[in-house]
């Protein structure tokens, strides 16, 4: 990779990426980021590579969420604060089924851009640019609104700055005690609805309890006041991430410092595309998003360029087909996987193969069909003999309705109350928190199953 340089993707095709009408702008702005600091750090990135190559070993599982995209204007601390809060509940669940560490993995500090499946959109015979992120245009329907600004590189900078900052505070700062954790999550198991999960949660007191009395409690254990957490996003807009990838002084390696992962969408990843092309020179975690059109040679292509030494925790295969849909293409791409001797940590998108449009007109994502899928995602590894390594979810800590079900029971109806994404539909606090339980259920059933034939 010593003759790879940061650049080579412009002699690439490049789809999914704006057209900027003032080129002297965005030389500028292209200037002016690459003098900024980075981001995250080489040995940030390197700890959360050790961390996924022990998930795809089953030593640990990998939880990885948040916003579909980030927006200027609803950023504030509390919408920060509250999505990582769910997020650590939904580890410490997702811990006591899987009973291995949680890698904790956010879609924040960077998530600003996102591919459409169109470039233009008509809205009552008016046509104009698709919406492609708050670091590339604004969602309001004018033309002037649609025009790709490079200015809004460095206000996405300074928004993933700040919100990196107030992560670290909230990941060392005493916010993450597993006990103030634990007491956030008796909380959601006293609804009505919620029971169900109130013998688990219960257990995991009894756990706690028990550390105490044996002396190991968050006064004298520092790891129990405090996690790693780690942030990460779509690599899409490659003159932003070119910016800011810079060579690791370390390892002398580069290092794509937006943030500690990257992932390639199902939409580009061409194997002689912009995106791959970027991805396979950087040294960060990358993850590649495996949708129903994947072939098993086109894999092989992907894993040979993107994971080359074949390290593990490298190269994340975040698998994203629909309900229904899963025993239909993941287990020829296990087989390719296996085929080809490659270290992979397999995941599971839930979210997007799960799409449709409510009778409301709202685009919405029932909670069933997620649960579906995660279902059949860890079905199909048991069967295969392989590691079910984490999962992957678009969700909030704020009480939105934009996905129907759960046990709040959000319907059809519901859906306008408080619908506020910017792109696609997000689980709320509660609909996270639920699936965190669920998934803890096939997790323990896993392990067993995996205790049993062992046995």
């Amino acid at each position: 990779m010593s003759n790879w340089q940061k650049s080579d993707w412009r002699n690439k095709p490049r789809i999914q990426m704006p057209e900027y009408l003032d080129q002297d702008k965005l030389n500028a702005v292209e200037a002016q980021l690459s003098s900024f600091p980075v981001l995250v750090f080489a040995g940030e990135a390197r700890r959360l590579k050790e961390a996924l190559g022990a998930a795809s070993r089953g030593e640990a599982f990998l939880l990885q969420g948040g916003d579909c995209a980030e927006s200027f204007a609803q950023f504030n601390s509390d919408a920060i604060r509250d999505t990582f809060k769910v997020m650590l509940q939904m580890a410490m669940v997702l811990t006591y089924g899987a009973k291995v560490p949680v890698v904790k993995v956010g879609r924040m500090a960077g998530q600003f851009a996102k591919p459409r499946s169109a470039d233009m959109e008509t809205v009552n015979g008016v046509e104009l640019p698709s919406y492609r992120g708050d670091i590339i245009n604004e969602i309001e329907f004018t033309p002037e609104a649609r025009i790709p600004d490079p200015d809004k590189m460095l206000r996405a900078y300074t928004q993933a700055a700040a919100t990196l900052n107030l992560l670290r505070a909230f990941s060392t700062g005493g916010y993450a005690d597993v006990h103030q954790v634990h007491a956030w999550t008796l909380g959601f198991t006293k609804g009505e609805n919620a029971a169900k999960y109130r013998a688990m949660a219960e257990r995991i007191g009894d756990t706690l309890d028990f550390m105490k009395a044996a002396g190991i409690d968050s006064e004298r254990a520092h790891t129990l006041q405090s996690v790693d957490f780690y942030t990460s996003h779509e690599a899409l807009l490659l003159e932003y991430e070119e910016a800011l990838t810079r060579v690791d002084s370390t390892t002398g390696k580069w290092l794509a410092g937006s943030g500690h992962m990257m992932w390639i969408g199902d939409r580009t990843r061409q194997p002689d595309g912009a995106h791959v092309e970027f991805c396979r020179g950087v040294s960060n975690p990358i993850g590649m998003k495996c949708g129903p059109t994947m072939t098993s040679e086109d894999l092989k292509v992907l894993m040979a360029k993107l994971n080359p030494e074949n390290e593990a925790g490298r190269l994340t295969l975040i698998a994203r087909f629909g309900a229904g849909q899963v025993a239909d293409h993941l287990p020829r791409l296990i087989q390719t996987v296996k085929e080809e001797g490659a270290n992979v940590l397999w995941t599971c998108d839930a979210m997007h193969g799960n799409t449709i449009k409510s009778a409301s007109g709202f685009k919405t994502r029932p909670f069933e069909s997620v649960l579906r899928e995660v279902r059949e995602f860890f079905g199909i590894h048991a069967a295969e003999g392989t590691i079910p390594g984490g999962v992957h979810f678009e969700m909030t800590g704020q009480d939105v309705t934009e996905c129907t079900g759960g046990v709040r029971a959000v319907s059809d109806e519901d859906l306008s109350s408080r619908y506020h994404t910017a792109c696609d539909p997000r689980l709320n606090a509660s609909q996270s928190l639920e699936l965190a339980f669920l998934v803890a259920e096939e997790l323990s059933a896993f392990r067993e199953g995996r205790a049993a034939l062992a046995g």
